[in-house]
């Protein structure tokens, strides 16, 4: 596609809970065309289930969609992560080993091994509606980093340990970040390395 009228677009997007990644459905869905007067031909790159927040690329750009997404070429995505309960070390190191197995399609799917460190709260937005807290058990925050993308891996994967999760927020993939994004916020920007 050549510059000109027909050029390449790149938004970022903090996606807000409760939002479909896609901009046709039910007329009850909150979808992403209600957000921003995006071009009629970019797509997410990616998804983010419903119940999920931060972090969206959307373009027209078929070459960085590949680039992202291929799961051979390891492009990490970080998320914070609100546990139900106080994880332990050996959970971490769990979550990291790469031995855990995720239902996938009707198949059990090693996942690859990850990065994760347990965090103080993070300073975000609150989130509307807010998570569920059951008074009597704790919560804690971990970042985690996967190179590849399941449908609700990190979801299984801190349920594998004992942890569901309450809230889940993609703070980047590869070097494009979230940053100060306020949720619902969408910026135009100029792809990397290109």
């Amino acid at each position: 596609m050549s510059k000109g009228l027909n050029k390449y677009h790149y938004f970022l997007l903090n996606k807000p809970y409760g939002y479909l990644c896609q901009f046709s459905g039910e007329s009850t869905d909150f979808l992403l065309g209600s957000l921003y007067d995006f071009p009629k031909d970019v797509y997410s790159v990616g998804r983010l289930d419903k119940d999920s927040e931060g972090l969206l690329i959307l373009t027209n750009d078929n070459d960085l969609k590949t680039k992202l997404l291929d799961p051979s070429s390891n492009k990490s995505k970080i998320y914070w992560v609100q546990l139900e309960g106080e994880i332990s070390d050996e959970s971490i190191k769990e979550l990291e080993s790469g031995t855990i197995s995720i239902s996938h399609k009707g198949n059990k799917y090693g996942v690859k091994p990850a990065k994760c460190k347990k965090i103080s709260s993070p300073e975000i937005e609150e989130r509307d509606p807010p998570i569920r807290i059951r008074q009597s058990i704790p919560t804690s925050w971990i970042e985690l980093t996967i190179t590849e993308g399941k449908n609700r891996q990190v979801r299984k994967m801190t349920a594998a340990v004992g942890h569901p999760t309450l809230r889940l927020i993609r703070i980047s993939i590869d070097e494009y970040k979230l940053a100060n994004l306020a949720v619902g916020e969408v910026k135009s920007i100029e792809p990397f390395n290109k």
